[in-house]
Protein backbone atom coordinates (compact mmCIF):
# COMPACT_ATOMS: atom_id res chain seq x y z
CA UNK A 1 0.00 0.00 0.00
CA UNK A 2 1.34 3.42 -0.95
CA UNK A 3 1.82 5.67 2.02
CA UNK A 4 -0.05 8.98 1.85
CA UNK A 5 1.72 12.26 2.60
CA UNK A 6 1.49 13.45 6.21
CA UNK A 7 -1.71 15.17 7.23
CA UNK A 8 -1.47 18.78 8.36
CA UNK A 9 -0.50 18.63 12.02
CA UNK A 10 -2.15 20.65 14.75
CA UNK A 11 -0.30 21.64 17.93
CA UNK A 12 -1.56 19.62 20.89
CA UNK A 13 -1.82 22.48 23.33
CA UNK A 14 1.58 23.48 24.68
CA UNK A 15 2.90 19.91 24.91
CA UNK A 16 5.31 20.34 22.01
CA UNK A 17 3.45 17.48 20.30
CA UNK A 18 1.55 17.95 17.05
CA UNK A 19 -0.99 15.52 15.63
CA UNK A 20 -3.12 15.02 12.54
CA UNK A 21 -6.72 16.24 13.01
CA UNK A 22 -8.19 12.84 13.93
CA UNK A 23 -7.34 10.44 16.76
CA UNK A 24 -8.03 6.72 16.50
CA UNK A 25 -9.94 5.49 19.53
CA UNK A 26 -8.52 2.23 20.85
CA UNK A 27 -11.48 1.31 23.05
CA UNK A 28 -12.55 -1.23 20.41
CA UNK A 29 -9.27 -3.17 20.36
CA UNK A 30 -9.77 -6.61 21.87
CA UNK A 31 -13.49 -5.92 22.25
CA UNK A 32 -15.41 -5.37 19.01
CA UNK A 33 -12.22 -5.60 16.93
CA UNK A 34 -10.06 -8.70 17.39
CA UNK A 35 -6.27 -8.59 17.19
CA UNK A 36 -6.02 -9.25 13.45
CA UNK A 37 -8.66 -6.65 12.63
CA UNK A 38 -7.11 -4.13 15.01
CA UNK A 39 -3.70 -4.54 13.35
CA UNK A 40 -5.20 -3.98 9.88
CA UNK A 41 -7.11 -0.89 11.01
CA UNK A 42 -4.06 0.62 12.71
CA UNK A 43 -1.94 -0.04 9.62
CA UNK A 44 -4.44 1.72 7.39
CA UNK A 45 -4.73 4.65 9.80
CA UNK A 46 -1.02 5.42 9.84
CA UNK A 47 -0.59 4.69 6.12
CA UNK A 48 -3.22 7.37 5.48
CA UNK A 49 -1.06 9.94 7.26
CA UNK A 50 -2.63 9.90 10.72
CA UNK A 51 -0.63 9.37 13.85
CA UNK A 52 -2.47 9.70 17.20
CA UNK A 53 -3.87 6.62 18.93
CA UNK A 54 -5.85 6.91 22.16
CA UNK A 55 -6.41 4.16 24.71
CA UNK A 56 -6.63 3.63 28.49
CA UNK A 57 -5.42 1.02 30.92
CA UNK A 58 -9.03 0.05 31.70
CA UNK A 59 -10.05 -0.72 28.08
CA UNK A 60 -11.97 -3.06 27.76
CA UNK A 61 -12.78 -4.17 31.32
CA UNK A 62 -16.52 -3.82 30.67
CA UNK A 63 -16.56 -6.76 28.23
CA UNK A 64 -17.38 -10.22 29.63
CA UNK A 65 -14.23 -12.02 30.74
CA UNK A 66 -12.04 -8.92 30.41
CA UNK A 67 -10.04 -7.31 33.20
CA UNK A 68 -8.67 -4.22 31.45
CA UNK A 69 -5.41 -3.84 29.55
CA UNK A 70 -6.69 -5.62 26.46
CA UNK A 71 -6.47 -2.54 24.24
CA UNK A 72 -2.99 -1.52 25.40
CA UNK A 73 -1.80 -5.09 24.89
CA UNK A 74 -2.96 -5.17 21.27
CA UNK A 75 -1.41 -1.78 20.52
CA UNK A 76 1.85 -2.96 22.06
CA UNK A 77 1.87 -6.12 19.96
CA UNK A 78 1.11 -4.11 16.82
CA UNK A 79 3.87 -1.58 17.44
CA UNK A 80 6.40 -4.34 18.07
CA UNK A 81 5.35 -6.53 15.16
CA UNK A 82 5.09 -3.72 12.61
CA UNK A 83 7.80 -1.35 13.89
CA UNK A 84 5.38 1.55 14.16
CA UNK A 85 6.19 3.08 17.55
CA UNK A 86 7.96 6.08 16.03
CA UNK A 87 5.04 6.75 13.68
CA UNK A 88 2.41 7.41 16.32
CA UNK A 89 1.61 9.75 19.17
CA UNK A 90 0.66 7.31 21.91
CA UNK A 91 -2.04 8.40 24.36
CA UNK A 92 -3.24 6.40 27.35
CA UNK A 93 -5.00 7.06 30.63
CA UNK A 94 -4.83 6.14 34.30
CA UNK A 95 -7.25 6.30 37.22
CA UNK A 96 -10.12 3.96 36.38
CA UNK A 97 -10.58 0.84 38.55
CA UNK A 98 -8.12 -1.92 37.59
CA UNK A 99 -8.72 -4.36 40.43
CA UNK A 100 -8.62 -4.25 44.21
CA UNK A 101 -6.78 -1.13 45.39
CA UNK A 102 -5.85 -0.18 41.85
CA UNK A 103 -7.54 3.09 40.95
CA UNK A 104 -7.33 6.83 41.41
CA UNK A 105 -4.57 9.38 40.98
CA UNK A 106 -2.48 9.02 44.13
CA UNK A 107 1.31 9.28 44.21
CA UNK A 108 1.32 5.70 45.46
CA UNK A 109 -0.69 4.27 42.57
CA UNK A 110 0.41 6.25 39.50
CA UNK A 111 3.99 4.80 39.33
CA UNK A 112 2.57 1.27 39.53
CA UNK A 113 -0.04 1.98 36.88
CA UNK A 114 2.35 3.56 34.40
CA UNK A 115 4.75 0.61 34.63
CA UNK A 116 1.87 -1.77 33.89
CA UNK A 117 0.84 0.31 30.88
CA UNK A 118 4.41 0.49 29.59
CA UNK A 119 4.71 -3.30 29.82
CA UNK A 120 1.48 -3.89 27.94
CA UNK A 121 2.37 -1.27 25.33
CA UNK A 122 5.91 -2.69 24.98
CA UNK A 123 7.43 0.79 24.95
CA UNK A 124 9.59 2.85 27.27
CA UNK A 125 7.67 6.12 26.96
CA UNK A 126 4.06 7.32 26.70
CA UNK A 127 3.65 10.49 24.65
CA UNK A 128 0.55 11.78 26.45
CA UNK A 129 -0.61 10.42 29.82
CA UNK A 130 -4.08 11.45 30.97
CA UNK A 131 -5.91 11.40 34.28
CA UNK A 132 -9.00 9.46 33.24
CA UNK A 133 -11.40 10.81 35.88
CA UNK A 134 -11.29 13.34 38.70
CA UNK A 135 -10.09 11.86 41.99
CA UNK A 136 -11.64 13.87 44.84
CA UNK A 137 -9.55 11.94 47.39
CA UNK A 138 -6.23 13.11 45.97
CA UNK A 139 -5.05 16.75 45.84
CA UNK A 140 -4.12 17.99 42.39
CA UNK A 141 -0.60 18.82 43.53
CA UNK A 142 -0.01 15.22 44.63
CA UNK A 143 -1.07 13.90 41.23
CA UNK A 144 0.89 16.53 39.31
CA UNK A 145 4.02 15.88 41.36
CA UNK A 146 3.75 12.16 40.59
CA UNK A 147 3.48 12.99 36.90
CA UNK A 148 6.45 15.37 37.14
CA UNK A 149 8.59 12.47 38.36
CA UNK A 150 7.47 10.35 35.40
CA UNK A 151 8.34 13.13 32.96
CA UNK A 152 11.75 13.62 34.59
CA UNK A 153 12.37 9.86 34.37
CA UNK A 154 11.52 9.91 30.66
CA UNK A 155 8.53 7.59 31.00
CA UNK A 156 5.97 10.24 29.97
CA UNK A 157 6.37 13.19 27.59
CA UNK A 158 3.28 15.26 28.44
CA UNK A 159 0.24 15.11 30.70
CA UNK A 160 -3.45 15.90 30.43
CA UNK A 161 -6.82 15.07 31.90
CA UNK A 162 -10.23 13.78 30.95
CA UNK A 163 -13.71 14.53 32.30
CA UNK A 164 -12.85 17.65 34.32
CA UNK A 165 -15.35 20.48 34.34
CA UNK A 166 -14.34 24.14 34.15
CA UNK A 167 -14.01 24.61 37.92
CA UNK A 168 -11.97 21.43 38.31
CA UNK A 169 -9.65 22.27 35.44
CA UNK A 170 -9.20 25.79 36.80
CA UNK A 171 -8.34 24.37 40.23
CA UNK A 172 -5.78 22.00 38.71
CA UNK A 173 -4.13 24.88 36.85
CA UNK A 174 -3.99 26.91 40.06
CA UNK A 175 -2.43 23.99 41.95
CA UNK A 176 0.22 23.60 39.27
CA UNK A 177 1.08 27.30 39.42
CA UNK A 178 1.10 27.48 43.21
CA UNK A 179 3.37 24.45 43.59
CA UNK A 180 5.62 25.06 40.59
CA UNK A 181 4.49 21.92 38.79
CA UNK A 182 3.77 21.14 35.16
CA UNK A 183 0.08 21.54 34.43
CA UNK A 184 -2.44 19.57 32.42
CA UNK A 185 -1.87 20.66 28.82
CA UNK A 186 -4.61 18.58 27.16
CA UNK A 187 -8.26 17.96 27.99
CA UNK A 188 -10.28 15.01 26.75
CA UNK A 189 -13.97 15.91 27.20
CA UNK A 190 -17.16 14.26 25.99
CA UNK A 191 -18.24 16.48 23.12
CA UNK A 192 -20.14 15.97 19.89
CA UNK A 193 -22.89 17.51 17.81
CA UNK A 194 -25.51 16.16 20.22
CA UNK A 195 -23.74 16.40 23.61
CA UNK A 196 -22.56 19.99 23.80
CA UNK A 197 -23.49 21.52 27.15
CA UNK A 198 -20.61 20.06 29.20
CA UNK A 199 -17.92 21.52 26.98
CA UNK A 200 -19.31 24.60 25.26
CA UNK A 201 -19.18 27.74 27.38
CA UNK A 202 -16.86 28.11 30.39
CA UNK A 203 -14.84 24.92 29.76
CA UNK A 204 -14.18 25.61 26.08
CA UNK A 205 -13.42 29.24 26.89
CA UNK A 206 -10.91 28.20 29.55
CA UNK A 207 -9.15 25.80 27.20
CA UNK A 208 -8.90 28.47 24.52
CA UNK A 209 -7.65 31.13 26.93
CA UNK A 210 -5.04 28.80 28.45
CA UNK A 211 -3.92 27.21 25.18
CA UNK A 212 -5.00 23.74 26.27
CA UNK A 213 -5.31 21.10 23.55
CA UNK A 214 -8.67 19.36 23.23
CA UNK A 215 -9.29 15.84 21.95
CA UNK A 216 -12.95 14.88 22.17
CA UNK A 217 -14.35 11.46 23.04
CA UNK A 218 -17.75 9.99 22.11
CA UNK A 219 -17.28 12.19 19.04
CA UNK A 220 -20.03 10.26 17.24
CA UNK A 221 -22.32 10.05 20.30
CA UNK A 222 -21.71 6.32 20.78
CA UNK A 223 -22.43 5.77 17.09
CA UNK A 224 -25.71 7.69 16.94
CA UNK A 225 -24.25 10.35 14.65
CA UNK A 226 -23.33 7.69 12.09
CA UNK A 227 -27.01 7.76 11.15
CA UNK A 228 -27.47 4.01 11.39
CA UNK A 229 -29.70 4.20 14.46
CA UNK A 230 -33.10 5.61 13.49
CA UNK A 231 -35.38 3.60 15.80
CA UNK A 232 -35.22 1.21 18.75
CA UNK A 233 -35.28 -1.64 16.25
CA UNK A 234 -31.83 -0.49 15.09
CA UNK A 235 -30.22 -0.70 18.54
CA UNK A 236 -29.19 -4.32 18.09
CA UNK A 237 -26.98 -3.49 15.10
CA UNK A 238 -23.87 -3.43 17.31
CA UNK A 239 -22.76 -3.83 20.95
CA UNK A 240 -22.26 -0.07 21.11
CA UNK A 241 -25.86 0.47 20.04
CA UNK A 242 -27.09 -1.62 22.91
CA UNK A 243 -24.80 0.24 25.34
CA UNK A 244 -26.41 3.62 25.17
CA UNK A 245 -27.84 4.93 21.90
CA UNK A 246 -31.48 4.71 23.01
CA UNK A 247 -31.40 8.08 24.89
CA UNK A 248 -30.54 9.81 21.61
CA UNK A 249 -33.75 8.67 19.93
CA UNK A 250 -35.62 11.89 20.73
CA UNK A 251 -37.14 14.75 18.76
CA UNK A 252 -33.90 16.71 19.13
CA UNK A 253 -31.86 13.69 18.09
CA UNK A 254 -33.92 13.26 14.93
CA UNK A 255 -33.52 16.97 14.10
CA UNK A 256 -29.75 16.50 14.30
CA UNK A 257 -29.92 13.47 12.02
CA UNK A 258 -32.00 15.46 9.53
CA UNK A 259 -29.36 18.20 9.41
CA UNK A 260 -26.61 15.62 9.09
CA UNK A 261 -28.49 13.93 6.25
CA UNK A 262 -28.85 17.23 4.38
CA UNK A 263 -25.23 18.31 4.76
CA UNK A 264 -23.95 14.82 3.96
CA UNK A 265 -26.04 14.66 0.78
CA UNK A 266 -24.82 18.09 -0.32
CA UNK A 267 -21.20 16.97 0.01
CA UNK A 268 -21.59 13.38 -1.16
CA UNK A 269 -20.37 12.30 2.26
CA UNK A 270 -21.52 10.05 5.07
CA UNK A 271 -23.20 11.35 8.21
CA UNK A 272 -20.33 10.26 10.45
CA UNK A 273 -17.87 12.15 8.26
CA UNK A 274 -19.91 15.33 8.60
CA UNK A 275 -20.21 14.93 12.39
CA UNK A 276 -16.44 14.51 12.72
CA UNK A 277 -15.71 17.37 10.32
CA UNK A 278 -18.00 19.60 12.42
CA UNK A 279 -15.74 18.93 15.40
CA UNK A 280 -12.58 19.52 13.36
CA UNK A 281 -13.96 22.92 12.34
CA UNK A 282 -14.54 23.99 15.96
CA UNK A 283 -11.76 26.42 17.00
CA UNK A 284 -11.44 25.00 20.52
CA UNK A 285 -11.00 21.41 19.29
CA UNK A 286 -7.62 20.01 18.29
CA UNK A 287 -8.95 16.68 17.06
CA UNK A 288 -11.87 14.33 17.67
CA UNK A 289 -11.36 10.74 18.73
CA UNK A 290 -13.27 8.14 16.72
CA UNK A 291 -13.21 4.36 16.49
CA UNK A 292 -13.64 1.90 13.64
CA UNK A 293 -14.12 -1.85 13.57
CA UNK A 294 -14.25 -2.43 9.80
CA UNK A 295 -12.22 -1.34 6.79
CA UNK A 296 -15.25 0.57 5.48
CA UNK A 297 -15.57 2.53 8.71
CA UNK A 298 -11.87 3.34 8.64
CA UNK A 299 -12.12 4.74 5.10
CA UNK A 300 -14.94 6.95 6.34
CA UNK A 301 -12.81 8.23 9.23
CA UNK A 302 -10.02 9.02 6.80
CA UNK A 303 -12.43 10.85 4.47
CA UNK A 304 -13.74 13.02 7.30
CA UNK A 305 -10.43 14.86 7.60
CA UNK A 306 -10.69 16.05 4.00
CA UNK A 307 -14.27 17.30 4.26
CA UNK A 308 -14.54 21.08 4.19
CA UNK A 309 -17.72 22.49 5.72
CA UNK A 310 -18.86 26.00 4.83
CA UNK A 311 -20.38 28.59 7.13
CA UNK A 312 -23.91 27.59 6.08
CA UNK A 313 -23.18 23.93 6.84
CA UNK A 314 -21.84 24.78 10.27
CA UNK A 315 -24.78 27.08 11.01
CA UNK A 316 -27.29 24.40 10.03
CA UNK A 317 -25.59 21.79 12.22
CA UNK A 318 -25.16 24.21 15.11
CA UNK A 319 -28.83 25.12 15.03
CA UNK A 320 -30.02 21.53 14.87
CA UNK A 321 -27.87 20.52 17.82
CA UNK A 322 -28.47 23.59 19.98
CA UNK A 323 -29.40 22.69 23.56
Amino acid sequence: MTQSPPRTRRPLGRTGLAIAPLVFGGNVFGWTADEKTSFALLDRFVDAGFDAVDTADVYSAWAPGHVGGESETIIGKWMKAHGTRDRITLITKVGSPMGEGKKGLSARYIPEAVEASLRRLQTDVIDLYLSHWPDPETPYEETLDAYAKLVKAGKVRAIGCSNLDADQLKASLAAAKDHGLARYEVLQPEYNLHDRAKFEGPLADLCTAEGIGVITYFSLAKGFLSGKYRSEADLGKSPRGERGVKPYLTERGFLILKALDEVAEAHGAKQAEVALAWLMHKPAVTAPIASATTAEQMESLIASASLSLGAEDMAKLDAAGAE
